[in-house]
């Protein structure tokens, strides 16, 4: 009855793998992308709803629809690989830890999912998770803070080893998930961040401007 009540419930996405030509792909590169997608993935799933973020949640359903191709390939790469029921076994392991990767990337999928339920207040999930060890906030980069030209890489270790850029918001240039090290930060850029508490205080103080807050004051009155 537990086994029909949760097969009722599996969500109904279309087949990801209908189309999808074989590529030549080792299996070593196959399950290495597909374990970088799942710790993405978890990331901006759970950032889409502390966010409440549309835009998030599609870019997890893209990633799930890529994890559903890399399953899809590896188990061709791992067939065709197969000459000798020892290969057969040796393989075992490894498709286990690619359907692992798959039912992480279906989670995030269902975590995404309550955005469009009806909820009373949102978003809901920073009330939720306000005593987790790890947090995710968005903090916008003052056009003169000193992480302003700073890669992504560099801005991460000089801030803090505990927080990671997941994502960047830009200003007339959209999303950019899951940066590249050397993207470079731009001022009025919006950076996504998961890490510890501490982690997230040392990025948004480097993130504010630059100028001494006497001579904001200053620049204030001679405006007025």
């Amino acid at each position: 009855m537990a086994a029909r009540r949760d097969k009722d419930h599996t969500r109904k996405r279309p087949k990801a793998y209908e189309g999808v030509e074989y590529e030549p792909r080792s299996v070593r590169e196959l399950l290495t992308e597909m374990k970088d997608v799942s710790e993405l993935i978890v990331d901006l799933a759970y950032s889409a709803l502390v966010f409440d973020s549309k835009e998030m949640a599609d870019e997890v359903r893209q990633l799930e629809i890529r994890m559903d191709k890399l399953n899809y390939q590896i188990r061709l790469t791992a067939m065709m690989a197969s000459r000798s029921l020892q290969d057969a076994e040796s393989l075992t392991g490894i498709l286990q830890v690619a359907e692992a990767a798959q039912n992480i990337s279906d989670a995030a999928g269902d975590i995404v999912d309550l955005i469009s339920e009806e909820i009373d207040t949102r978003p809901f999930l920073p009330f939720v998770l306000r005593d987790a060890d790890e947090k995710f906030s968005a903090v916008r980069i003052a056009s003169d803070s000193r992480l302003v030209g700073r890669t992504v890489q560099e801005a991460s270790t000089k801030t803090s080893a505990s927080v990671n850029i997941i994502a960047v918001r830009r200003r007339g240039g959209g999303w950019i998930f899951d940066p590249e090290p050397s993207v470079k930060l731009r001022g009025n850029d919006i950076a996504v961040l998961r890490g510890t508490e501490d982690g997230h205080g040392m990025f948004q103080r480097a993130a504010r401007s630059a100028a001494p807050a006497s001579h904001q004051r200053g620049q204030g009155a001679e405006r007025q």
